[in-house]
């Protein structure tokens, strides 16, 4: 086995967490052949933003490769995604034009650009319940060791601790493994929206 190593968000993991997300971005799977011609598409959406202002609910995990995971997290949704709407996607919009023309001839990149500009800020209710939200991701290298658990329980000790009654997070409808997995960790169904691979089943957990 690699030398694992928990560790708190620092300044130059943007390049290995981005990557972490390619390499997981085809609900779960590797994404990497889907977007050649953009591979940070997706890191700038799911991991970015949380690297930048919310580093102190983000983990890292690495071994003698490098950056193999990452658990990443929100005290209050709104305001992270506020935030978000107003700093982090001008920027996105003005470098990645919308896609045009028919949809279903999109690439993977030009979908993840139309995200850039049709943001989803869904949130499950009751809010005032799960205001925290968590993102997690793996390499199959890294899997199967318990680092998931370890890194959620952490950061979702740490969201406790800032006063966070309790948190939600996503999962595609197409990633069921992920959802056993959350289940396992106390997570519960909330709601699900669309369906196929545009759904998403939301689930929370109280703190």
């Amino acid at each position: 086995m690699s030398n694992f190593k928990i560790r708190g968000v620092r300044p130059g993991d943007e390049a290995g967490a981005y990557h972490v997300c390619l390499k997981t971005g085809d609900f779960g799977r590797d994404g990497e052949p889907f977007y050649r011609e953009d591979p940070d598409a997706l890191g700038r959406v799911f991991v970015g933003p949380y690297l930048s202002y919310a580093p102190e609910f983000g983990l890292i995990l690495e071994d003698d490769q490098g950056i193999c995971g990452y658990a990443l997290g929100a005290l209050d949704s709104h305001q992270f995604y506020d935030r978000y709407e107003k700093e982090w996607r001008p920027t996105l919009c003005s470098k990645y034009p919308e896609p045009k023309g028919d949809p279903e001839k999109w690439t993977r990149a030009e979908q993840i650009y139309f995200v850039y500009h049709h943001p989803d800020y869904f949130c499950p209710e009751p809010y005032s319940a799960y205001p925290s939200h968590l993102h997690i991701d793996l390499l199959p290298r890294a899997q199967g060791h318990g680092f998931g658990r370890q890194m959620l329980d952490q950061v979702m000790a740490e969201l406790k601790k800032q006063g966070a009654p309790g948190a939600h997070l996503g999962v595609s409808m197409m990633n069921t493994p992920a959802m056993g997995f959350y289940l396992k960790l106390g997570f519960k169904e909330l709601i699900r929206v669309g369906e196929g691979r545009d759904g998403c089943v939301y689930m929370g957990k109280p703190l």
